[in-house]
């Protein structure tokens, strides 16, 4: 399916998906934010892309734009790629998790749908990359889940990992400092509403880390019952 598709295009899918996601539509001033492109450039990109056969966004002008069920199953299948290749370069070549975006960035156009059967089936079908994004399924199926933001947790609450936003490589080293990866215990210690921080304890460390809302907002967690 790629195959016919640009890898220009396959970029502005994922942009288009992930705002979705969030908000129903995505407007072009977001877009061109995401990809640091001109509107201009944005608009004339959603035109052609939506003059395509089939169409793959539902574009009006105004009202910004949403995918169309083939353009869903696009952005799944490169979303797949990326991911897959972010944890086979993790896992099987050694790249550490703040180095595997960029070098799945590069590769996710060019990969074969045989190359990522492949992948799969020596990582063992993963459900999860490495910074704990979860991988479409072989049906271009995104499995929900329950993740909560971090920056939602209050004094008592106790939590685990569940996934990381992987689009900077200098705040994921800073985790990695601190132990705050996937799979991590947390406990929420303090709230500062002044200024939104988290006092929090990681692990079984007995210092406190203190972490301000452009960190919390970039993690997302499970809470444990209690």
């Amino acid at each position: 399916m790629l195959s016919n598709i640009s890898p220009a295009s396959q970029d502005y899918l994922k942009v288009i998906y992930d705002l979705t996601e969030e908000s129903g539509r995505a407007t072009t001033s977001q877009i061109a934010g995401h990809l640091e492109v001109k509107p201009a450039s944005v608009t004339g990109m959603l035109q052609k892309m939506a003059r395509e056969e089939p169409p793959l966004v539902d574009y009006k002008k105004h009202q910004g734009v949403t995918l169309t069920s083939e353009g869903k199953k696009a952005a799944l299948e490169i979303m797949r790629h990326h991911r897959l290749l972010e944890s086979f370069l993790h896992e099987v070549l050694d790249y550490s998790w703040d180095e595997v975006h960029e070098e799945a960035e590069r590769l996710e156009h060019v990969i074969s749908e045989d190359m990522e059967r492949r992948m799969a089936a020596v990582l063992g079908n993963p459900s999860r990359d490495p910074h704990g994004q979860l991988i479409p399924n072989q049906n271009l199926e995104m499995i929900p889940d329950s993740d909560t933001p971090m920056d939602e947790l209050r004094p008592g609450q106790v939590a685990i990992v569940r996934r990381v936003q992987d689009n900077d490589p200098d705040l994921l080293r800073y985790l990695a400092d601190l132990g705050l990866q996937p799979g991590a215990r947390l406990t929420t210690v303090a709230y500062v509403p002044f200024d939104q921080t988290l006092h929090v304890q990681i692990g079984g460390y007995e210092d406190t880390a203190v972490l301000g809302p452009s960190i919390t907002r970039e993690i997302f967690v499970e809470l444990e019952n209690q």
